[in-house]
C-alpha cells in the first residue's frame, strides 16, 4: 500500500469519461482509482507517492475510464458556509468581513430562507438592521442575492479549487486564485 499522507490541498478532481467533471476526492482515492486502472492520471499535483516497488506522482486530476452516468441535483444545497463563499466573505451592505448571515426580508415578517433572500453580513449591519428591510433603513445591497450556478458550485459547492482545475471546471483565473 503506497504511503499516503494528507498535504496541502490534498483533494483530487474526478472527470468522468468524457472529461466532464464530476466530484472530489482525497487523493488516497483518486491513487487508488488509478492504481486499480478504473481511472488515469490527467494532470499531476505535488510530490510522489511511494509504495515498497512503486512510484505514483500525486493525482491531482484524474479521469475515469469509463462512462458513468449521474443524477445531478438542479440546485446548490444553502448552507452558512456556501453564503459566505458566495459573497467572498464581505457584508453585503458595508462591504466589511462577514461574520453572520442576514435575512434581507426579515424571516418574522414572513421572508423565506433561500438563496434570494440571504446574505453575509457583519455583526455591526445585521444588529442595526434588526427586524427592518434595507429599503426602510436607506440601505441598498452591493449585489442582489441570487442562488449560485455553474458547474463549479455543482462540483465542488463551498470548496476552493485547486489552480489545476481551472481547464476542467470553466472558471476564470480570477475565481482560481
Amino acid at each position: 500500500m503506497p504511503d499516503i499522507r494528507p498535504t496541502v490541498g490534498s483533494g483530487a478532481l474526478v472527470l468522468n469519461a468524457t472529461y466532464e467533471p464530476l466530484c472530489v476526492v482525497s487523493v488516497r482515492r483518486a491513487a487508488i482509482l488509478v492504481l486499480s486502472a478504473k481511472a488515469v492520471c490527467v494532470a499531476d499535483g505535488e510530490g510522489i507517492l511511494h509504495s515498497a516497488r512503486n512510484a505514483l506522482p500525486v493525482p491531482s486530476v484524474v479521469r475515469l475510464t469509463r462512462f458513468v452516468r449521474v443524477p445531478y441535483r438542479t440546485h446548490v444545497g444553502l448552507s452558512r458556509r456556501a453564503i459566505f463563499a458566495r459573497d467572498g466573505w464581505r457584508c453585503a451592505y458595508c462591504r466589511g468581513p462577514a461574520e453572520t448571515i442576514d435575512h434581507v426580508f426579515p424571516r418574522s415578517r414572513g421572508g423565506r430562507h433561500a438563496w434570494e433572500n440571504v446574505v453575509a453580513a457583519c455583526a455591526r449591519c445585521n444588529h442595526t438592521k434588526g427586524d427592518k428591510t434595507p429599503a426602510e433603513l436607506g440601505w441598498r445591497l452591493h449585489s442582489p442575492p441570487s442562488a449560485p450556478k455553474g458547474i463549479a458550485w455543482r462540483v465542488l459547492g463551498h470548496r476552493a479549487p485547486d489552480p489545476r482545475w481551472v481547464d476542467w471546471l470553466d472558471l476564470r483565473e480570477s475565481e482560481a486564485a
